[in-house]
Formats: C-alpha cells, structure tokens, sequence
C-alpha cells in the first residue's frame, strides 16, 4: 500500500495497526449518534469504509433502513465530525443500501445497549 493513503476498514473487521490520524477519523464517526437508536453509528455498523488521501476523505457508509428520514441527517453529522479532525481538507460521503444493514452488523455492545441479543 502506498503510505500516504490511508485505508480503514469497519470495526468488525480492523486493519492490524491504524496511523493516529485513522484513529482521529473514527473517533469523530463515534461522536454521530443515530437520533432514533441513540448509538453511534460507528457501532452501528453504518460505516462501510474510510479512506484518506492528502486529507480528502472519503466514507462509504449506510442507514438503518433505505429511504430513512434521518439519512441527511446522519451525512451532515458525518461530514461535520471528519471536517473538524485536524488534516483533513475535505469529506465525501456515499450512502450505499448494497450491502442492506441489518443489526448483525452492530457491536456486542451495540446489540446489548438497543436490547437485541
């Protein structure tokens, strides 16, 4: 991999090591909380992927269920929180419904906070 991109991949399947300012990039995902569930969404499993390069970042992510009335919503919290990290110069989102979310995809913790086993 060429070291000035960073690739991340969801907190169900991490990279061995991630650079301080991959970190940075999931810290802030954790700070967008999903307004019905109340869970950040990276638990949620709602991020896909994360990739930087020259501080452009680029999400792929999803929602709940497609057609979700909070999506802008979410989007908006994402590029808000990824603009505030220092380094990065830019943010892309793409919501994708390929592959559905489904609650498999949360955290442990995730399942245990919304009740599901």
């Amino acid at each position: 991999m060429n070291p000035t991109v960073a690739s991340t991949s969801g907190p169900s399947d991490p990279p061995p090591s991630r650079s301080a300012f991959e970190e940075s990039l999931w810290k802030a995902l954790r700070q967008v909380i999903d307004p019905e569930l109340g869970i950040n969404i990276v638990d949620l499993g709602l991020i896909y992927s994360v990739t930087s390069l020259g501080g452009v970042v680029s999400i792929t992510m999803t929602v709940t269920t497609p057609g979700c009335p909070m999506e802008h919503s979410l989007v908006f919290g994402v590029e808000t929180a990824v603009l505030a990290t220092p380094g990065v110069r830019s943010v892309q989102v793409e919501v994708v419904h390929d592959p559905c979310w489904n609650p498999s995809m949360m955290t442990p913790e995730a399942r245990a906070e919304a009740g599901i086993r």
